[in-house]
């Protein structure tokens, strides 16, 4: 929509869209208008709710990427879950960048888990790479604790995906579920379940993590 482009084109900032297109190496440089994400945050709190919000989110897809970072932010911040799901399965199929995909956790599913897990599989199950990401961190934002079932880490132990995004993500994941579920997911790398380089990538992670003992940590890199 016009008015949210200019919007956003008012808050653009040339040097940090060049910082930015360094990181996203998916997305053209000019699909990158440059806007930092506390002014992102800010403009979806000011829209949130109002006619202009929601003619936004309806209008898919969307030309530039700070466009989809507000999209993300507006639906993390949606308080009604089936509103939210609705929107959510509409906007997947056009993310497109590793930063939007991450962006977006509703914080509406964190109420949710039970029927949340419902839909987790289907995306799992997508042919599109940042679908299958997101579904990865839905499991270890929402059911690595309370609603964590070993059966989970089955799921994403069976993806095989070459995409390198979606691989960091089930890396993440399991280097995550080592610091939260150690004793249930520690047998996926004794037993070689993962494919070679997302379990050489999850030890290393998993590594570099705080929340991982030292002689876990010792006993994991015996598992490299």
């Amino acid at each position: 929509m016009q008015e949210i482009y200019t919007k956003l084109l008012n808050l653009q900032d040339l040097g940090y869209r060049d910082f930015q297109a360094g990181l996203l190496p998916t997305l053209p440089k000019e699909k990158i208008l440059g806007i930092r994400m506390p002014a992102v945050r800010k403009l979806a709190k000011e829209i949130q709710g109002t006619a202009l919000a929601e003619n936004f989110l309806q209008e898919l897809p969307h030309e530039y990427y700070d466009e989809n970072q507000l999209h993300a932010v507006l639906l993390s911040n949606c308080m009604d879950y089936k509103v939210c799901m609705a929107q959510v399965k509409a906007f997947l199929p056009y993310i497109d960048n590793w930063a939007t995909c991450d962006l977006l956790t509703p914080k509406i599913f964190k109420e949710h888990v039970d029927e949340l897990l419902q839909e987790i599989p289907a995306w799992l199950d997508s042919e599109h790479g940042y679908t299958v990401r997101f579904g990865i961190r839905m499991l270890m934002e929402f059911c690595l604790e309370k609603h964590f079932n070993p059966a989970q880490l089955q799921w994403v132990a069976t993806l095989r995906f070459e995409e390198y995004y979606v691989r960091m993500g089930a890396a993440w994941y399991f280097a995550t579920a080592l610091a939260k579920q150690y004793d249930a997911t520690v047998p996926l790398l004794e037993q070689r379940l993962l494919d070679a380089w997302t379990h050489r990538k999850t030890i290393q992670k998993a590594c570099e993590s705080y929340r991982i003992t030292a002689e876990q940590k010792q006993y994991l890199r015996s598992l490299r």
